[in-house]
């Protein structure tokens, strides 16, 4: 049985435009993607600033694409990040949150992400300051799913070396505090996992006591490292037979909207052929249906230089790459340009400040 699929859009950097959000989400919901979540780092007031209402076109902007995802029968979500939030839950703290929630509602969410990732978390009580927040927002919304994040959403050395230690049996913890509705995001053994196996998941599902809800970091590219790539090869290391281990799967996409629905509907073959899905393949038949038959082409035959190079290192290949795609009028080729172009680069100062 397929799980079911989502968008989260999660990255740091340039976030998509409202046009290309409801595009992506029209082009693949017949595929069996069927919520997408607003979670972007550039949006402040969902992070930083989250204590501050979001600007008046921002508002409208967003139950406009609630509307849409309801037109087209996918569920709409949105991730705040409160930053810091379980260090003083005081009044002041409720007041806001209140607030927040408040206008989550009046926008129409289905689904609330609770986001406790990338902040500082070697607190010994961190997991009971966390459900005292998470439990105290569920019954101040109107969203009929609730998904939280948890500080250490993987298995991840980094994420202790970034963020401090984190406290002992935090998941278990948490797991065994949280009301059993509430869905839980996890990135796998890694931050950006190679794949996800049945053993892990099933481990993972005892320390958590119910199934992960899977947040996959491909094909997102918002590293410093990582946005020096296009990330456009079919899905490994995910085989259909998971399903059985998880509540549900959400792709964190690219940078780049156009491009990153080639990868996306290779992991919905994956779960809908099972042990017949052919990466290599997929990936071809997802050119096409993305980008047409002519571009898709070009693209299938650039993908060992737009994947695996790196924008530093392209050397004569990019002037090769720009006499390629600069006449093409295809948004998925402006793409292309675009990053060639260098609007897509992340920078340490871009992580550090959304």
């Amino acid at each position: 049985m397929k799980p079911e699929l989502g968008i989260i859009e999660g990255f740091y950097g340039k976030p998509w435009s409202w046009e290309a959000r409801e595009e992506t989400i029209s082009f693949l919901a017949p595929h069996g993607y069927r919520y997408y979540i607003y979670a972007p780092k550039a949006d402040p007031f969902l992070r930083r600033r989250w204590q501050e209402p979001h600007p008046e076109p921002t508002s409208e902007a967003l139950k406009a694409l609630a509307l849409h995802c309801r037109a087209t029968g996918v569920r709409f979500g949105i991730g705040l990040s409160p930053y810091e939030l379980f260090n003083n839950f005081d009044d002041t703290a409720r007041e806001a949150l209140e607030g927040k929630l408040a206008f989550f509602n009046d926008v129409g969410i289905e689904d609330l992400a609770l986001l406790f990732d990338d902040m500082r978390g070697d607190i010994p009580d961190l997991a009971a300051r966390q459900v005292d927040i998470v439990h105290w927002a569920i019954n101040r919304t109107s969203a009929s799913r609730l998904i939280v994040c948890p500080s250490y959403y993987s298995d991840d050395p980094v994420l202790d070396r970034v963020f401090g230690t984190r406290p002992p049996d935090y998941l278990e913890q948490l797991g065994e505090s949280l009301d059993p509705s509430i869905e839980i995001f996890w990135t796998g053994e890694e931050v950006i996992s190679r794949q996800f196996s049945p053993g892990h998941l099933e481990r993972v599902t005892k320390q958590l006591g119910r199934k992960p809800f899977i947040w996959d970091n491909y094909p997102v590219n918002d590293g410093q490292r990582m946005s020096q790539y296009l990330h456009l090869r079919g899905f490994t290391g995910r085989p259909a037979t998971i399903s059985d281990h998880i509540s549900a799967h959400g792709i964190n996409p690219s940078l780049q909207p156009t491009l990153s629905r080639i990868p996306a509907l290779t992991l919905a073959d994956s779960y809908r052929l099972g042990d017949a899905y052919q990466y290599g393949q997929a990936f071809r038949h997802a050119c096409s249906a993305v980008l047409g038959n002519d571009l898709g082409s070009l693209v299938r035959g650039d993908l060992l230089t737009l994947q695996d190079i790196g924008l530093d290192r392209l050397g004569d290949k990019e002037q090769f790459l720009r006499a390629r795609y600069e006449g093409i009028e295809h948004p998925g080729a402006r793409e292309i340009i675009a990053w060639l172009d260098g609007k897509y680069r992340i920078t340490e100062e871009i992580v550090e400040t959304q």
